[in-house]
């Protein structure tokens, strides 16, 4: 829990990273009420930083233009929490960005007091995190300058290879990004298709960003619209099945993201996109539950193949 003088020095900090913010926000931050928040700014005007005010119901407080504090002045859990943020990079698909990390750990380490870069130090001692077997590498400068192409408001260019293996030339107006499953996610007007896609950003090259600006659909949430499409995306093998388990026990076993589910006959109807039919057979195999393949053919073969290589095992020595 942070004292009163990091509470300060917390202030301090986030009005140096915005133009201006308000009061009721830097209470509900804080978790302190709006009083607390003025005894705080009347502290740091007291230290001589001039932190001016407006007043009213939209009011709000700022720092005088071209006041500034030199930064880094983080408390040992502040130095661990960007250590331990910079070396996750790898969890999320992004081991490209490994020598920048290096290089951002080092400079943390030459300005830190002493005390702090202990907490730095820390985490390269007993720290552990490998990437699992999931997580999908992405190209560093792919979610760069998709990323940019979406704050800037400009169309993207790049080379896409599908689920299929087939080649092409896309141009999107890219909406937003995001990392699901180990992998991460474009989404996007795509001018082809003249319709919302979703690519995967590990099967993107040669990405480039284009003259021409596009609007950005207000209200655009990107994880409500993965959560809607997610089960049907790029996948090789289009899964209808039907399970005779009721659905409040269906739904515990999938992710919402993962798969479309419906009540359906008394049981579960689940439709998704997989490409590896053999564990999703598998994983239905365990819930012990009468299983109706409705689509494709190919799930009919892995079962097949389960319950033979079942069979074998059960007769061996």
């Amino acid at each position: 829990m942070y004292d009163p003088i990091m509470r300060v020095l917390t202030v301090l900090e986030i009005l140096q990273a915005r133009e201006h913010v308000g009061g009721a926000e830097l209470a509900e931050r804080l978790e302190v009420n709006l009083r607390t928040v003025q005894r705080y700014i009347t502290r740091l005007q007291d230290l001589s930083i001039p932190v001016e005010s407006v007043r009213g119901t939209a009011g709000f407080y700022y720092l005088k233009p071209g006041f500034r504090l030199p930064p880094l002045m983080f408390t040992d859990e502040e130095a661990f929490a960007v250590a331990l943020g910079l070396r996750a990079l790898r969890q999320l698909g992004l081991s490209a960005f490994a020598p920048a990390t290096e290089g951002a750990v080092a400079k943390l380490g030459r300005v830190l007091p002493p005390a702090v870069r202990e907490s730095i130090e820390a985490v390269e001692e007993v720290v552990a995190m490998e990437a699992g077997p999931w997580v999908i590498s992405t190209p560093a400068e792919i979610l760069v300058r998709i990323s940019m192409a979406i704050r800037a408001r400009r169309r993207v260019v790049f080379d896409y290879e599908s689920h299929t293996g087939e080649a092409m030339r896309r141009e999107i107006e890219p909406y937003g990004v995001l990392h699901l499953d180990g992998r991460w996610y474009a989404v996007g007007r795509c001018l082809l298709r003249q319709a919302l896609r979703t690519f995967r950003l590990d099967r993107v090259t040669r990405a480039e960003m284009a003259d021409e600006p596009f609007e950005r659909p207000a209200g655009f949430d990107i994880r409500e619209y993965m959560l809607r499409s997610m089960p049907f995306v790029q996948s090789r093998y289009q899964v209808d099945v039907w399970l005779n388990l009721p659905y409040p026990e269906a739904s515990k076993h999938f992710a919402a993201h993962r798969v479309a589910l419906a009540e359906e006959d008394g049981g579960t109807a689940i439709r998704c996109g997989r490409d590896d039919l053999g564990m999703f057979a598998a994983m239905i195999s365990s819930f012990r539950c009468r299983v109706v393949v409705r689509s494709p053919q190919e799930l009919r073969d892995e079962f097949r193949a389960l319950a033979q290589r079942a069979l074998e095992a059960a007769g061996s020595g």
